[in-house]
């Protein structure tokens, strides 16, 4: 079997971050085993271990490459975009702390998913509170934290209940809680 190029090696590992962070937002992180990660991404299941150490691994560049899909704009518009029935329907493609809380909570503490996690709360909460109207920074800190609680909170449940109207207002409650 002919040897692909450094190039294609790293269209190739990029494709299954991507493919992986899809698909660990959509089925958990153990609803979704290599074979099926290295299938979707239109590779062999050989592969992967020529390009990463273990799943978890793969789990870690996965979250990144999910909590990189950057927030833009201001604390309305990404509690807008937060909050929406589309965020909610659409976990593939939303928010890995969101989509996957639940599934990091069982893991150990201080494997490599649960710190890079730990790091991405720390991240968005950042975000929130630099668009917080300026106060003090503790002020801003803990207002973010309540806020992040709140959206992360509103969506889980949302997407959890069987009830489309108590979904929304799932949604509508947490948005009035956090603009009021």
């Amino acid at each position: 079997m002919p040897r692909v190029s450094q190039e294609q090696a790293k269209l190739n590992r990029q494709r299954v971050v991507e493919v992986a962070a899809s698909l660990f937002r959509e089925r958990g992180l153990h609803g979704v085993g290599v074979a099926d990660i290295m299938a979707a991404a239109g590779l062999t299941h050989g592969g992967f271990y020529g390009q990463f150490a273990n799943k978890d691994a793969l789990a870690v560049e996965a979250f990144d490459a999910a909590l990189n899909e950057e927030y833009r704009g201001t604390l309305d518009n990404l509690i807008t975009n937060y909050l929406s029935v589309g965020h909610v329907q659409t976990p593939g493609k939303g928010c890995p702390l969101a989509a996957l809380a639940n599934d990091i909570a069982r893991e150990p503490s201080g494997s490599p998913v649960r710190s890079r996690f730990t790091h991405g709360v720390q991240r968005l909460a950042g975000l929130i509170a630099d668009l917080i109207p300026k106060t003090s920074k503790e002020r801003r800190r803990q207002r973010s934290l309540a806020n992040l609680s709140t959206l992360v909170g509103a969506v889980v449940l949302a997407r959890a209940v069987d009830d489309e109207a108590l979904s929304n207002e799932l949604l509508q409650a947490a948005r009035t809680s956090v603009t009021g």
